[in-house]
């Protein structure tokens, strides 16, 4: 039988109105009353009715984190910092994983939407066009990560990913690359990651005193894996002028380039720099280490959570785009030139 607020009174000797108040860490009480009402609760074991409390409050307290691929480091790190910060604000969060297809996306946010569990979704989509997200009605409010918007209907957080991606392709240019490629992902209307991050790509090619390279050293890949960004190195390799640098839209691709890179004899970074996006912590212990576009995951963490807050307690109405900082790593894999 589940121990109940009366239990706990009767066990530390209190009424169950403190109880209550120390459970929903009312102010007013005080820490020795508060030490004792606690002891009390964990020496029961109290778990409080959330659904209970959602019908009081309005609220559970608990959020939905929806990611493509919870394995894929850049995911997981991001998952970390959700949580680290949803519980310094209170809340719990639920994580799931969508493969980034269209209909378990959906599937998804109509489980969230019909639930009485969940306040609200942090959604980062690989699935879903703008349209689609655009087109999006809800009960619960979402927020959007990553490279994703949807137009005026949701608060999106994520970084300038052109901006990025040109910092990075002008720190190849500067240190004397003349063959820059950029590797990753299909750049169609359903990969604003490739797309956003070519634009930046292309526009310091084009910026440059003497433009290295040309647009036609952009390689398409069907997804962001290792394997993927090996096969797209093989691919540049065999062509009459291989690249001597290579713009990986993800940490995992170049970690699949440097694989293939050394398979091949190429040393890294005097016959071909490498240069990443994500920082993943495993970047720091490639050999070579990998230099990699940083995005702040701790403020983007921060900003979606504060957003979707204000918008679970109504005190927000037009949406938002919020940019947060990055910045470029520059490590072993583009030293020198």
């Amino acid at each position: 039988m589940a121990v109940t607020l009366r239990d706990v009174a009767a066990r530390a000797g209190v009424s169950a109105r403190t109880v209550s108040n120390v459970v929903n860490d009312f102010h007013h009480v005080s820490p020795a009353m508060r030490a004792r009402v606690q002891a009390a609760l964990d020496e029961l074991d109290y778990q409080p009715n959330l659904l209970a409390r959602s019908l009081r409050q309005g609220r559970t307290g608990i959020i939905a984190l929806l990611l493509p691929e919870i394995a894929v480091p850049y995911f997981g790190e991001l998952a970390h910092e959700v949580v680290e910060r949803a519980s310094r604000m209170g809340c719990t969060v639920l994580v799931d994983e969508t493969s980034g297809r269209r209909s378990r996306e959906l599937a998804l946010l109509d489980v969230a939407d019909r639930s009485r569990w969940v306040d609200g979704v942090l959604l980062s989509s690989l699935g879903l066009n703008g349209r689609a997200l655009a087109g999006l009605r809800s009960r619960v409010p979402v927020v959007l990560l990553g490279e994703r918007t949807a137009g005026a209907s949701h608060d999106h957080v994520g970084i300038d990913n052109v901006a990025a991606s040109r910092a990075a392709t002008q720190h190849l240019i500067d240190a004397g690359r003349r063959r820059i490629a950029a590797v990753g992902g299909r750049a169609g209307p359903s990969d604003a990651t490739s797309r956003l991050r070519l634009r930046g790509y292309r526009a310091a090619l084009r910026s440059s005193p003497a433009p290295p390279g040309g647009d036609d050293l952009y390689a398409r890949t069907p997804d962001y894996t290792r394997a993927a960004g090996a096969q797209a190195v093989r691919d540049l390799l065999a062509r009459t002028q291989p690249p001597d640098a290579l713009l990986c839209f993800s940490d995992e691709l170049a970690a699949g380039a440097l694989r293939e890179l050394h398979d091949q004899g190429l040393r890294v970074p005097s016959d071909v720099a490498v240069v990443g996006f994500d920082d993943v912590d495993a970047s720091r212990f490639a050999v070579p280490s990998l230099t990699s576009v940083a995005p702040d995951k701790a403020a983007i963490a921060k900003s979606a959570l504060e957003m979707l807050v204000e918008r679970v307690d109504g005190s927000r109405v037009g949406p938002r785009d919020v940019h947060v900082p990055y910045e470029l790593v520059a490590r072993e894999s583009s030293a020198g030139s």
